[in-house]
């Protein structure tokens, strides 16, 4: 039988020293396996090929019956991994707590335990100031960068 762990493995082995990184692997119960990969510069449909057929052919028969599918996080996707919060350093996002609270701001200074978010602040003389906050990656539900088209 087919494990996430089993995926896991199989997809970091592939990718190992081609700055490639994880971000996910999701398996359904009715049998389709999804890898989600990423790059800094952003993954080619040749990078998601590749893995299809490398993941494809180390399965086999093994796996029976299954649908692969092998791409990059879409936009709406929250970030997942810490090297998805480094490519997105300088953008704007939107980060919700653990306990719901919701702050859009620059993603700056991640590190691999948290990152700081320069967000500004309207004081009551009506003046805007920006102000860093500190965020640990197990104190957000999500983070999403903001797409804009100015």
């Amino acid at each position: 039988m087919i494990t996430k762990d089993h995926i896991r493995k199989l997809a970091e082995g592939h990718i190992t020293g081609t700055g490639i990184f994880l971000v996910d692997v999701r398996l359904s119960s009715t049998g389709r396996i999804t890898i989600l990969i990423d790059r800094p510069e952003g993954v080619k449909i040749e990078d998601c090929a590749a893995m299809s057929r490398f993941i494809s052919g180390e399965l086999g028969d093994e796996g029976g019956d299954y649908e692969l599918n092998v791409s990059s996080p879409g936009l709406d996707m929250p970030l997942l991994v810490p090297e998805q919060f480094l490519k997105n350093e300088g953008r704007m996002v939107d980060v919700v707590t653990n306990e719901g609270d919701r702050e859009k701001g620059i993603l700056m200074n991640v590190t691999s335990g948290g990152f700081d978010l320069k967000v500004d602040v309207k004081q009551k003389n009506r003046e805007i100031v920006s102000v860093i906050r500190s965020y640990n990656f197990e104190d957000v539900k999500s983070v999403k960068v903001i797409i804009s088209f100015k």
